[in-house]
């Protein structure tokens, strides 16, 4: 069939994006221990191939892979894991299928855009990581930890005025609160019937990412000696540690981005803003001077 240069053009962008992803899922399926979720992936990075050699038929040109997009997903997945990596194939994977859909006139995309959809679907069902079973964990030492500390810090703030006096107070607070974290998720984790979490793993989960929080929000108030200008670096770091944490949560779990974000930021700087003024009226109450 004869298409026109704007078609055509379009079509070379698909076929390339086809190319490109079926390179994707091989260097996916290069990394990935699970036999199964191994199989999935070269079956995708197969259609992919064959979906490029449709494309073939129209454009009769063969363009090259995007070596940028097959290097970035191929990181992803080794810096935070397949399913994230696999999730934000998801979203390209959806606009194929949408995108593909609007040409009517050819049934070869129609069928196409069936298929693309289909991917969705066998890639939640081949998902089984064990970042993501224990993603609760973290979630109970990040989220814990960002709306204690915050508030923690702010409330020190006012009360003591001193940086590193600060710093100190508020690293064995966070330290003796991680341990504390950690007992309780261990003991919760082993108490519950059928659940196939360890609870060792779980406790070092929650402990770890509680401990990484301490060390970035008392970082500041070490290397600055102005405590409401560190209180402000704290504050940007804590709504930092926010968003990264959410955007992986959202894109691996399939969940609002918005709404988790807006939830745990409102949490952690309304703590935070009620523990400053506290810490102002215990030190006006008590007549501490630091």
């Amino acid at each position: 069939m004869d298409i026109d240069n704007t078609t055509k053009s379009e079509f070379i962008r698909f076929q390339r994006n086809e190319i490109t992803e079926s390179f994707v899922y091989k260097r996916l399926a290069s990394i990935e221990n699970n036999e199964a979720n191994r199989a999935v992936l070269l079956s995708i990075a197969a259609e992919e191939s064959a979906h490029a050699r449709i494309f073939n038929k129209y454009t009769d040109v063969t363009p090259l892979p995007n070596k940028w997009k097959i290097f970035k997903y191929y990181w992803l997945a080794r810096i935070f894991g397949l399913t994230f990596a696999i999730k934000l194939m998801e979203g390209g994977e959806a606009s194929a299928h949408k995108m593909y859909g609007e040409y009517a006139e050819f049934s070869d995309l129609q069928r196409l855009a069936q298929e693309e959809e289909m991917h969705e679907k066998r890639l939640i069902g081949m998902i089984n990581e064990e970042r993501l079973e224990y993603m609760g964990s973290v979630v109970l030492g990040l989220n814990d930890a960002l709306v204690e500390f915050t508030g923690a810090l702010a409330g020190f703030t006012l009360a003591l005025s001193d940086s590193k006096l600060i710093a100190l107070t508020g690293s064995i607070t966070g330290i003796a609160a991680a341990l504390s974290m950690a007992s309780s998720e261990y003991l919760s984790t082993k108490s519950e019937n059928g659940n196939d979490k360890h609870p060792v793993k779980a406790a070092v989960y929650t402990g770890f990412a509680y401990i990484v929080t301490v060390v970035s929000l008392v970082l500041p108030f070490i290397l600055l000696s102005n405590v409401f200008i560190a209180l402000g670096i704290m504050l940007i770091v804590a709504l930092s540690i926010i968003g990264i944490f959410n955007y992986y949560y959202s894109v691996a779990r399939s969940e609002s981005f918005k709404k988790r974000f807006t939830e745990m930021a409102v949490l952690s700087f309304g703590v935070a803003t009620v523990s400053f003024f506290i810490g102002y009226a215990l030190k006006v109450f008590t007549g501490v001077e630091t």
